[in-house]
């Protein structure tokens, strides 16, 4: 409260913004003093000019209200406010209301600020102007700062007032402050008024007071009047985002009337929910379906880990001629991405080309984060230059790309282009140049990033760069420097960090410091199906065959299961799945038998399974063919017996065709 209220007081900076802003006013007037020097690249341009040359009567404010409406830009704004001022008509409250509104509409705010401190008297028509404009532009502390003074000058707020100072109390989550404001649309008497009521639900929802948002809902008068949809709408998307399904379905049933939004929110909530069943139900039963319908449905799928059924909705979305807007773009990119569906991020890419979609920054990274995932870093790089509007997401995404990839140089130097582009890297910037030291097994490099991150950049590690060192040292076989990194970490280590430790411990064969680590990793999720593994592979690689089955024994008690894990192949532009020892697909006896060629043509060449770490104690035999039936395996053999073997003019040829559509 008192940041706010020191709000008021504090006009320095402000006071500066509007001497600016004036003198650039000002300079307009003499601007457009002169009839040959005025111009405004509007359709009421005409209008404009004929006011330079002053008529036997001076222009309305009909008229002026009129090209302030007509304005597209900023400038032309300033260009009109220049002839109210050339015309003396800056004493009007309307055209002063009216210049606030559309210079807020423009994400002009300073200008909005100067218009609004310039006028005298002030009324309630600037504060409710100028209120509603800072709250448009996310300025909530402005926004609250300015009701304040509107207080304290003796104006009496109004409906027109109240519905945007809650959205800013309820933005900034001033539980304290949205009770009062409350009570003083009580003793004013604004309560029943349908805007005020909805902006009331919507504060107690968004700061998850659920019960007295309920309790407002219930004594509305006209709840279940056709035009209260907006209200229902509100509760029901509260009770989704607490997940309390019931009370929403419930509610939702017995709405007077539904809208498309009340179907979509209801679904919304059950994808976050994770009832991808009911919300395809929902989504079927629905009368009328928009871009925001589908939208929610692709991205909830993916979300989910559906990724094949939300690029099958994005599909029939393009079959049933409804366009996507960019966010369903992303949705679907990044279910690509997350399956490795190549072929299904060029139809997408090629759809963007083919239809006048602009390539911002959003799509842009969308593209390039499933080119890097799909395996196909070229053509990453390639949409990444063609990108030109770059954030440090945009960035962030093509060093991981190279990081990845193996290109640790590349990648470095895309670090170096983006601090010579302006831009301060982040932590999610450092998680990614570290993920290319680890990469390319640069130890020192990777340590110097570190610490210039907290040196130089001063920005505190989280447990995701801590687990990236851990991984840097224990790769490089460094297991004991990683032991005592973890050891002086100031933060209490977590499963992902002794979870590093062990992997890299599995993989120079530590069996001592392995049994640490997968201690360590039961203490912290004595419930995680993974450190119980992560335990019987010790044991299984140092013999302890009665400890292993200790431990599995100690799961069955406790009802714990390993959830099995998938692999994903395209092929031919379909998408397919395996999970370890599958039997489900259709092709899976030739699968087999091709799995059983690749393994007889590698024991030709000298390779022997890795059978050590296998939990059960079976014979060496049964360990093999465990080994060999892991879903990565399978989605490999299927691969190669669905395709066939790629010239290399071929593959000239397909590289040739992706950057076709790229360029397109």
């Amino acid at each position: 409260m008192n940041l706010i209220l020191r709000r008021v007081d504090n006009n320095l900076v402000l006071s500066r913004i509007i001497s600016k802003t004036m003198r650039a006013v000002h300079a307009l007037v003499k601007a457009t003093a002169s009839p040959a020097k005025t111009t405004v690249a509007t359709s009421s341009s005409r209008k404009l000019t004929s006011f330079s040359n002053p008529p036997s009567q001076s222009p309305s404010e009909i008229h002026f209200i009129s090209l302030i409406h007509s304005s597209k830009t900023t400038f032309q704004l300033h260009q009109i406010h220049a002839q109210i001022l050339l015309h003396n008509l800056s004493s009007s409250s309307l055209i002063s209301t009216q210049l606030i509104s559309s210079s807020s509409l423009r994400k002009s705010v300073g200008y909005s600020l100067a218009v609004f401190n310039h006028y005298h008297p002030k009324n309630s028509f600037l504060f409710n102007a100028l209120i509603r404009g800072l709250t448009y532009n996310s300025r909530f502390e402005n926004s609250i700062s300015h009701f304040i003074l509107m207080l304290r000058s003796n104006f009496k707020p109004d409906q027109l007032t109240y519905p945007y100072i809650l959205k800013s109390i309820a933005c900034l989550c001033l539980q304290w402050l949205g009770r009062s404001l409350h009570g003083m649309i009580l003793r004013c008497g604004f309560e029943f008024d349908s805007f005020v009521r909805i902006a009331m639900v919507d504060m107690y929802v968004k700061v998850e007071e659920l019960g007295l948002a309920l309790k407002l809902f219930d004594e509305s008068p006209h709840k279940f009047n056709t035009e209260s949809t907006l209200l229902w709408n509100v509760l029901i998307n509260g009770y989704c985002k607490v997940g309390n399904m019931s009370k929403a379905v419930e509610l939702f049933e017995a709405m007077p009337k539904r809208n498309t939004a009340s179907w979509n929110c209801l679904i919304n909530g059950c994808l976050r929910g994770g009832d991808l069943e009911k919300a395809k139900e929902l989504f079927d039963r629905m009368p009328d379906k928009n871009v925001v319908s589908w939208t929610t449905m692709v991205n909830g799928f993916s979300k989910n880990g559906d990724h094949e059924k939300a690029l099958s909705l994005f599909s029939k979305m393009l079959e049933e001629s409804v366009k996507p807007n960019d966010f369903t773009i992303v949705s679907a990119l990044s279910a690509c991405a997350k399956i490795g569906a190549l072929e299904a991020g060029l139809r997408i890419h090629s759809y963007l080309k083919n239809n006048g979609f602009r390539l911002n920054r959003v799509l842009g990274t969308a593209l390039v984060d499933m080119y890097a995932k799909c395996g196909n870093i070229e053509s990453a790089n390639d949409v990444f230059r063609e990108t030109k509007d770059k954030d440090i997401l945009t960035w962030s995404v093509m060093i991981w790309g190279w990081a990845v990839h193996g290109h640790s140089e590349e990648a470095i130097q895309c670090f170096k282009q983006m601090m010579h582009a302006g831009i301060q890297p982040d932590e999610v910037v450092f998680l990614a140049i570290l993920t290319a030291c680890t990469h390319a097994g640069k130890v020192n490099l990777g340590l110097n990033f570190f610490n210039s991150m907290k040196f130089d950049y001063s920005i505190e590690p989280t447990m995701k760069h801590y687990a990236l060192i851990v991984d840097l040292l224990g790769r490089a076989g460094l297991l004991k420097q990683a032991l005592r990194f973890i050891e002086r970490m100031p933060v209490t280590p977590d499963f992902v960090i002794w979870g590093a430790l062990f992997c890299a411990c599995r993989a120079h064969k530590n069996i001592k410091l392995a049994e640490l680590a997968s201690k360590k990793l039961l203490e912290l999720e004595p419930k995680h199906p993974g450190s119980y593994v992560f335990l019987s592979n010790v044991y299984a690689a140092a013999g302890r065959w009665e400890d292993v089955e200790r431990v599995r024994v100690l799961m069955q008690n406790k009802g714990i299961e390993k959830d099995p894990g998938w692999s994903y192949i395209e092929v031919e532009g379909q998408v397919h799945s395996f999970v370890a020892g599958d039997h489900i697909h259709q092709d899976a006896k030739d699968i087999y038998l091709k799995l059983e060629e690749i393994v007889a043509g590698a024991r030709e060449h000298g390779y022997m399974p890795g059978t050590e770490w296998v939990l059960h104690n079976i014979e060496e035999e049964e360990k093999e063919d465990a080994l060999g039936r892991h879903s990565e395996k399978l989605a490999l053999a299927f691969g190669l017996l669905r395709t066939y073997p790629v010239a290399d003019s071929e593959i000239l040829v397909r590289r040739a065709q992706i950057k076709q559509v790229i360029k397109k």
